[in-house]
C-alpha cells in the first residue's frame, strides 16, 4: 500500500464521529430514494423510479461497508451513486429538478476525510463536473420531462432534503468541535489520575480568586494535605494500589468540599484545597473533618489491614501576600504536623514566612 493511501486510511480511522455520521447519512439518503421511487411511479416515470431502487441498494451496501470499517469502499459507492444519480436525474427531468443540489454535499465530505491537497483537487474536479452538467442542459432537452408543477415539487423536495442534510451536518460538527474543546480544556486543567484540578490550573484559579478577594477584602484560606507514609504504600503494595488510594482520597476530598471550593492534586501524594470566604478556624474544622474521614476509610477491598492517614497545613492569605508565600507557610505547617506524629492538622504561624520557604516557586 502506498504512503498516500496509508495516510488517508490513518486519517479515516481518526474520525470515528464522521463515519458514524456517514452511516446515518446512508440511512437518510436511502429513505429519500425510497420516497423518490413512489414519487416517480406516481408521476409516470418508471425509469427514474427504478433508478432509485438501485440507489437504495447501493446505500445499503455502503452502510454495511461502513459497519465493517471498509470506509474506502463505502465512500466509493456513495460517490458513484450521487454522481450518476444526479446526472441521470438532471438529464432525464431537467436542470430545474434540482438533482444537482446533491453534488454540493460532497464538498464538506471531501475536506473532512482527505488531506487538503487531495481534497482541493477533487473539489476542482467536482466543480468541473457540475459546470459541465449545467452547460450540457443548455444544449439538450430533458429526455423524460414532467409537468411544470411536478418539476417544481421535485425541486422543492430536493432542495429541502439537501438543506436539512447540510443543517444536520453543520450542527453535528458544531457539537463535535464543542465537545473536543471541552475535552482538551479538561485535559489541560485536570490531573488524569484523580480527575482533580492539576497544579497549574490551581495556581491560575487561585491567583484570579486572590485578586478578587483582595479587592473585596474577603478571606481566602489554603489547605495543603499530604498522605502519610505514601512511599511505603507504593513500595509494599505496588504503584497500582497506590494510584487507587490516591483516586479514593481524591473522591473523598471532592465530596467533602463545598461548591465554591477548589480541589486539586498539588503533586505526588499532595492535595490542595482553596477555601474562599473562610477564616483559619473554619478551615481547621473542615480539615479535621477530612482527616477523620480519610482515617475512617475502609480499604478492605484493596488490601486488608491497610491504613491511610494524612497531615494538613492551613494558612490564610494575608493582605498583599503572594500565593507562593501562603503556600510556603501551609507547607511549613504541614511538615510540622509530620514531625509531631502525622495524622494531624496544623495551622500556619506568622513566623513561618521567614523560614526561607516563601520564595520557593509553585
Amino acid at each position: 500500500m502506498s504512503n498516500k493511501n496509508s495516510a488517508d486510511m490513518h486519517r479515516s480511522e481518526q474520525r470515528p464521529e464522521f463515519w458514524a455520521l456517514s452511516m446515518r447519512c446512508c440511512q437518510l439518503a436511502g429513505t429519500v430514494d425510497i420516497c423518490f421511487f413512489f414519487i416517480f411511479l406516481w408521476l409516470g416515470s418508471p425509469i427514474l423510479a427504478w433508478i432509485n431502487v438501485i440507489s437504495v441498494g447501493m446505500y445499503v451496501w455502503a452502510y454495511r461497508a461502513f459497519r465493517d470499517r471498509r470506509n474506502r469502499l463505502a465512500i466509493m459507492l456513495i460517490r458513484t451513486e450521487v454522481l450518476v444519480h444526479a446526472a441521470l436525474g438532471t438529464v432525464l427531468v431537467g436542470w430545474d429538478s434540482g438533482f444537482h443540489y446533491f453534488l454540493l454535499m460532497f464538498i464538506p465530505a471531501l475536506f473532512a476525510t482527505m488531506r487538503q491537497r487531495s481534497a482541493w483537487t477533487l473539489a476542482v474536479c467536482l466543480w468541473g463536473y457540475y459546470v459541465g452538467l449545467y452547460v450540457l442542459m443548455w444544449f439538450i432537452e430533458p429526455l423524460q420531462p414532467i409537468s411544470p408543477n411536478a418539476l417544481l415539487s421535485v425541486n422543492i423536495f430536493n432542495f429541502t432534503t439537501v438543506f436539512l442534510m447540510f443543517a444536520y451536518l453543520t450542527m453535528y460538527y458544531v457539537v463535535t468541535v464543542t465537545r473536543a474543546h471541552r475535552r482538551l480544556a479538561r485535559m489541560a486543567t485536570t490531573d488524569p489520575l484523580t480527575g482533580l484540578f492539576n497544579r497549574r490550573h490551581m495556581v491560575d484559579l487561585t491567583e484570579k480568586l486572590l485578586a478578587r478577594e483582595q479587592r473585596q477584602q474577603g478571606k481566602l484560606t489554603l489547605m495543603l494535605m499530604d498522605l502519610d507514609h505514601f512511599k511505603d504504600i507504593n513500595d509494599q503494595y505496588g504503584h497500582e494500589l497506590g494510584d487507587r488510594v490516591l483516586q479514593r482520597v481524591a473522591l473523598l476530598l471532592r465530596d467533602q468540599a463545598r461548591e465554591q471550593d477548589f480541589v486539586g492534586r498539588w503533586g505526588g501524594e499532595e492535595f490542595l484545597v482553596v477555601l474562599p470566604e473562610t477564616d483559619p478556624e473554619q478551615a481547621l474544622v473542615a480539615a479535621e473533618r477530612i482527616r477523620a474521614a480519610v482515617q475512617a476509610l475502609d480499604w478492605t477491598d484493596l488490601k486488608p489491614g491497610l491504613q491511610v492517614t494524612l497531615c494538613a497545613g492551613i494558612s490564610q492569605l494575608n493582605d498583599r501576600e503572594s500565593f507562593s508565600s501562603a503556600i510556603a507557610r501551609a507547607d511549613r505547617a504541614l511538615y510540622r504536623g509530620k514531625a509531631h506524629g502525622r495524622n494531624r492538622v496544623e495551622q500556619a504561624r506568622l513566623g513561618d514566612a521567614g523560614l526561607g520557604l516563601a520564595e520557593q516557586p509553585v
